[in-house]
Parts: structure tokens; C-alpha cells; sequence
């Protein structure tokens, strides 16, 4: 039989003190007549019709420990459930769990927390800058004509500790459920690519350390520049050494190269970063995973040339959203 709520239970004492029957008033609820008759007998000997206290176990925390609590998990979201245990004042017999209960009902639970740019004050303000300067700014008009750039390293294997394994009990150290990782990671390969509202660059791989002359000689002549031939052709790029070198930006001035100012500790601004999380996850995917360096970059190279062209567009399509929300968030960290 259902229970009455507290708002329904009101009602429910107002018919009867009108005189209404408890019968009628039952069916009106869709409960039992009962349920009618010890509600109007729990309000002449109490003088309310709130539930009896029933027995159980006895709070832990007191209403200032509850605050304590949630206060102290407010001002430093990282902090453990075990250091607030130690840290609570006056004597207690708390446990972690206990403490976790109490933020649970504060709606504070511990997750995986996004990992953004070290922003300072002067990151945040060109941010807002920025993205004041671009407001405007439309797909038609503007951002289908802007390349943007990157390079990006993926490595041959990722240990992140979210693989998760299927296994019976007392299985852990059988060789099908052990996660080999190689000592030093297995290492990895760098790439730089371009992408556009019409098109992509090819994906190059940039081996070993990349100077700005090699930036120039190697990526920006023979890549870069057929894809910026059109007169009306943005070039994006970040604020890397390689990218912000005096030779890096005579070549562009002296090949006319219009490029769009970028704020520092901006990845987020930058769409091709979204397009380098599903590279990697389409590598992944794969049934055979790349047993070597070599086979990383060929996977790398077919995945990045199977993207439909339509998720690239829609990724660009997002340079207007992306410029309100850093405004919005005062050039702090943003959804993208």
C-alpha cells in the first residue's frame, strides 16, 4: 500500500477535522482506511502527523561536525575522506566511509577531475581577450578559412590505470590478466596535421627534436604552404618554441602567411585537440594493436585519412561556442 507524503497527510487531517469520513478520504488517497485511522490517531496523541522516531543506530557526527565536513571539502575539493577524519576537532570515532556518507548528502562525490593548462592571471586575461576580439567571428566569414595546426605524440602503449581486465577469482597473476607495460612506456611517435572546413593536411611524422628550423624546413614548406595558397587562407598555430621563433615568423612574413593570433595555454580553444583524442581512440580500437613504432605511425596514418570530413566540419563549426564560453568562464578553463 502506498504512504502517504507529508504535503498529502495535511490534506488528509484537513478533511477529517471538516468532517469529511475516513473512508472516502482512503479512496481519495488510494490507500487503506486504516492508514487514514492511525494518521488521525497519531495527531490527537502527538499533535502532528509526522512519523514516529523509529530505532536505529545513533548519528555519528553532530550537525557542527556536518559542517566541519562539508565546509572543509568546499574550500580544497581535493582533499581525502581520511584527512578530514584526523582533522575533525573533539573527540569522535569516525571512519572514512562515515565521512563520505556526510559529503554524499552535501551531493559531493569524489570523481575523476579534468585535467586542464596551468592558467595564471595573465593566461586568463589574453584568454578573455581573446575571445572578445573573436566574438564576431562566423563560420561562413571567418573560421572556414582558418587552418589550424598541431602536433600531437601518441604513445605505442598508455597505462593510464582505466584498462580494466575480466578475470575470475584468484586469477590476478595468470599471464591472460596481466597488464605487461615495458619499463619506460614503449615510447611513441610525434605527428604534426592540419585541418580545415575543406580539407586536411597529410600527416607527417616528426622525428626526434623539432627546431624551428626544422619546423620551417620540414613542415611548413613542403606541407603547410599548398595549403595556405588561397589569398584569403588563415594559418593557426600555438605558442611553441618552434612556432614563435624570429625565423619561424620571417618565413611566414616573407610568404604573405596571415597568421591568427593565439593566446598562450590554449587547447582548448584549438578544435584539431578533439581530433587527436579520436585518432587515438580509433587506433585503439583496432583488433591489432601496433607492435611497434613503425606499425603505430601506419595505424596513425590510416585512421587519421578514414575521419569523415563531416566530424572535421563540425568541430570547426564549435570556434563560435568555444569563443563565449572563455569569456563566459572569465578565461578560465571551458567544457572544450
Amino acid at each position: 500500500m502506498a504512504r502517504l507524503s507529508r504535503e498529502d497527510r495535511q490534506i488528509a487531517l484537513g478533511r477529517l477535522q471538516a468532517g469529511q469520513s475516513q473512508s472516502a478520504i482512503a479512496r481519495h488517497f488510494h490507500v487503506s482506511q486504516s492508514t487514514i485511522s492511525r494518521l488521525w490517531v497519531r495527531f490527537q496523541a502527538t499533535g502532528s502527523v509526522a512519523d514516529l522516531p523509529r530505532a536505529g543506530r545513533p548519528r555519528a557526527t553532530t550537525a557542527a561536525h556536518d559542517r566541519f565536513i562539508r565546509l572543509r571539502h568546499l574550500r580544497n575539493r581535493f582533499l581525502s575522506a581520511s584527512s578530514s577524519v584526523h582533522a575533525l576537532p573533539g573527540p569522535h570515532r569516525l571512519s572514512d566511509q562515515t565521512v563520505r556518507n556526510r559529503l554524499h548528502e552535501a551531493g559531493l562525490r569524489a570523481r575523476r577531475p579534468h585535467r586542464g593548462a596551468v592558467l595564471t592571471r595573465r593566461h586568463r586575461q589574453n584568454r578573455v581577450q581573446w575571445g572578445n576580439q573573436h566574438l564576431r567571428w562566423t563560420v561562413r566569414n571567418h573560421w572556414r578559412h582558418v587552418w589550424f595546426s598541431d602536433e600531437s605524440y601518441f604513445l605505442l602503449q598508455r597505462h593510464d590505470g582505466r584498462r580494466r581486465v575480466y578475470r575470475r577469482v584468484n586469477e590476478r597473476y595468470a599471464p591472460n590478466c596481466v597488464d605487461e607495460a615495458p619499463v619506460h612506456g614503449g615510447g611513441g611517435v610525434m605527428v604534426w596535421g592540419a585541418i580545415n572546413t575543406a580539407g586536411r593536411s597529410t600527416l607527417v611524422h616528426v622525428q626526434g627534436r623539432i627546431t624551428a628550423q626544422r619546423y620551417v624546413e620540414e613542415i611548413l614548406r613542403p606541407h603547410a604552404l599548398p595549403l595556405l595558397a588561397d589569398q584569403d587562407a588563415i594559418f593557426q598555430q600555438d605558442n611553441a618554441r618552434p612556432h614563435t621563433a624570429r625565423l619561424t615568423t620571417q618565413f611566414l612574413t616573407d610568404h604573405h602567411v596571415q597568421v591568427l593570433p593565439w593566446p598562450s595555454m590554449s587547447p582548448d580553444m584549438n578544435p584539431i585537440e578533439h581530433l587527436w583524442d579520436e585518432l587515438d581512440r580509433r587506433v585503439r580500437r583496432r583488433e591489432e594493436a601496433p607492435a611497434n613504432h613503425r606499425d603505430l605511425l601506419q595505424a596513425l596514418q590510416e585512421e587519421w585519412d578514414t575521419i569523415p570530413q563531416q566530424d572535421i566540419r563540425h568541430l570547426i563549426q564549435s570556434m563560435p561556442r568555444r569563443c563565449r564560453a572563455v569569456v563566459a568562464a572569465q578565461g578560465s578553463h571551458t567544457p572544450y
